[in-house]
């Protein structure tokens, strides 16, 4: 990252429909990790915005029956407004359709034309409108779009090319040599798969007689820009190049380019080529988040599966949805979106644990006459609870560094436990019995300020939850609001003397014997059946019966599925001598699993081995990292052998 200021990016994001959680999800992540840049008091300049050309938009726009800049217009809002609901705090939104972009792109076209980086040929190719991409015939799977699996049409046509090729050893190079260009370290590894393949130029335009919604090339008016070519580009447009000198010093390199994995392709290929034809730097870290699923299922407006956000919103508050996300999905990975796992997962840590504590404090407080008292001198116990809240402090600036705020977020859950341990031990309701004023007040002192400073370290995920929590412990609302990280590295005794004030709840239970409505998918009916009502959790499934003589039955073996897997990226996992965190191709899906082999194998003896794990698994955490499996391993003494098979096995294969 940048060191000296932090300029973070979301895709842009097509006008064709209304948002979805896909786009929910990055543009909370970035707002996040703005919001943490700056509360460790970086310049910080966070974009965002929508890409407004292309076919889809002119295809949605014509379903509707009014003009393109119409259908971008009123869509946008929905963006926009829903942008504002959930606390979004980007320096910029940028539309492809402002005059001031589309001269940045004409510049550049006519710039890279003039140098020769630009050429017309005659191009027969396959074409996905979904992707708005060409594919060759040898991309095709089972002839439709390798990246979507729509069907494609044969085009045959006269185009201008960007010559990408020239790039392809250049690019490899780079990326080989630059770590922290493509995070996380397996969607390098599968860039630098994709480019071992030829690679050829990428079409650049789009003849008026099949598009028109675009923008001109300023060297051929019968042609328009290819929509990647003009959307990639605002990564630049926005902060002044061809504009700004200035403001674009000061920003570019980018810090980290937030986007899906289904765009990793254009954002590590197509992108840094044309930077490197324009004569730019790249950006510092390209991170590819994983998906939201269903199932096993990715999120999919086809499919009738997607969540739509504004409705988790309203049914459960901006920030538990913002916490929710956050918390749940381990960066670049997938995750799965259930209301059962939503409510789960708030009712433990936001209800049982943050809630909880804070009620706790508050109501001894205002018996104990309404004002947070001085502390006398500290025992152990007060000692280790705020160690353990400086260590949340710690854990969570390294989180934020790490792109791991998962884990940022489990550090102060971790403080936030040991807050209420540490009331179960010092039990302040009995020192009130007893007339032991000092070391309730100090008990009462150190608890608070455990909160606070718990607090502050959540503000960017749910700030206006974290307001609230500040009102309630004397701060002013907007004072409180803006405390940072670096706040806390002061120290000093900010809780002495502080008013407090009774909460509602700052969290109140959801009772999951009465949920309201399911949270319905945003458009068709086939998922219906995924969106129950939130309900106590259902119990695991009835172990294997197991008879006297030890034995099951052949149906019970058959309820685990085992399946091959190709490891393709492993590394040790920090503070443990044991484990090693893997990340594995299924075939259909890749998956983290978190196994104890570290004393038996390297990370780097394991990554292209094929293995056989246990593929049904429910999800669990060692050590705050998810595990999304079991591979087997046979264990003599202390010495672990890994199952594997004979020969090659493709990913996914069935074992048994």
């Amino acid at each position: 990252m940048n060191s000296d200021h932090f300029y973070i990016t979301t895709p842009i994001y097509y006008v064709n429909d209304k948002p979805h959680i896909g786009h929910a999800y990055t543009t909370i992540l970035a707002d996040v990790l703005a919001r943490y840049h700056r509360s460790l008091n970086e310049p910080t300049f966070f974009l965002t915005g929508t890409d407004e050309h292309g076919q889809k938009v002119q295809r949605a726009a014509a379903e509707r029956q009014v003009p393109p800049q119409q259908h971008c217009d009123e869509t946008v809002l929905r963006f926009q407004e829903l942008w504002k609901r959930l606390g979004i705090t980007n320096d910029h939104f940028v539309r492809t359709t402002y005059d001031w972009h589309k001269n940045v792109v004409r510049q550049v076209l006519q710039d890279l034309y003039d140098r020769g980086e630009i050429y017309r040929a005659e191009y027969t190719g396959w074409y996905c409108v979904g992707d708005e991409r060409f594919f060759t015939e040898k991309d095709l799977v089972d002839g439709k779009c390798p990246e979507c699996g729509r069907e494609v049409s044969e085009i045959i046509e006269s185009n201008y090319f960007f010559r990408m090729s020239k790039y392809q050893d250049w690019l490899i190079e780079y990326i080989e040599t630059h770590p922290d260009f493509i995070q996380p370290a397996f969607r390098a590894n599968e860039t630098l798969g994709f480019l071992r393949k030829p690679l050829g130029d990428l079409c650049i335009s789009r003849p008026k007689s099949r598009l028109n919604w675009g923008i001109e090339l300023p060297f051929d008016k019968d042609f328009v820009t290819y929509v990647w070519f003009d959307a990639l580009l605002n990564y630049v447009s926005s902060v002044g190049y061809k504009q700004d000198g200035g403001a674009f010093a000061k920003w570019w390199p980018a810090s980290c380019q937030l986007i899906g994995k289904d765009i990793l392709t254009t954002h590590s290929v197509y992108w840094p080529t044309m930077l490197k034809a324009m004569g730019l730097p790249l950006p510092r870290t390209i991170f590819a988040h994983g998906w939201w699923l269903t199932g096993n299922t990715k999120m999919s407006k086809s499919l009738g599966n997607v969540v739509n956000p504004m409705e988790m919103v309203d049914k459960y508050g901006v920030d538990a949805f913002r916490y929710f996300l956050l918390a749940e999905m381990t960066l670049g990975n997938d995750a799965n979106f259930t209301e059962d796992a939503f409510v789960a997962r708030y009712n433990s840590d936001l209800a049982n644990d943050l809630g909880n504590l804070l009620s706790r404090v508050l109501k001894m407080v205002l018996r104990s006459g309404g004002v947070i008292p001085a502390p006398g001198e500290r025992q152990d116990d007060d000692r280790e609870l705020l160690d353990a809240a400086a260590a949340a402090i710690t854990g969570m600036e390294a989180a934020i560094r790490d792109m791991k705020i998962d884990q940022g977020l489990d550090a102060v859950l971790q403080s936030i436990r040991a807050g209420n341990r540490y009331l179960e031990k010092t039990a302040p309701w009995t020192l009130a019995k007893k007339g032991e004023t000092a070391r309730l007040n100090t008990v009462l002192h150190t608890a608070a300020t455990a909160i606070y400073q718990a607090a502050v370290l959540l503000m960017p995920v749910m700030p206006e939850k974290m307001t609230e929590l500040g009102q309630a412990l004397g701060f002013d609302g907007g004072a409180f609001a803006a405390l940072r990280i670096a706040d806390l590295r002061q120290g000093g005794d900010v809780m002495t003397g502080r008013q407090v004030s009774d909460t509602t709840g700052l969290f109140p239970r959801i009772q999951v014997e009465a949920a309201a409505e399911p949270v319905k998918p945003a458009a068709g009916d086939k998922a219906a059946k995924a969106a129950k009502p939130a309900k106590a959790p259902e119990p695991a499934a009835p172990a294997p019966a197991v008879a006297e003589d030890g034995l099951i039955s052949i149906d019970d073996f058959f309820r685990t599925q085992l399946r091959t897997a190709k490891v393709l990226a492993a590394e040790k996992v920090e503070k443990s001598d044991k484990l090693l965190k893997l990340q594995i191709d299924l075939g259909t899906e890749q998956r983290q699993i978190v196994a104890g082999i570290a004393q038996s194998y390297t990370a780097e003896s394991l990554v292209g081995r094929t293995i056989v794990v246990v593929a049904n698994l429910k999800p669990a955490k060692l050590r705050g990292i998810e595990s999304q499996g079991m591979l087997l391993a046979a264990k003599t003494g202390n010495k672990l052998q890994l199952v594997t098979v004979d020969g090659d096995a493709e990913p996914g294969a069935s074992v048994g």
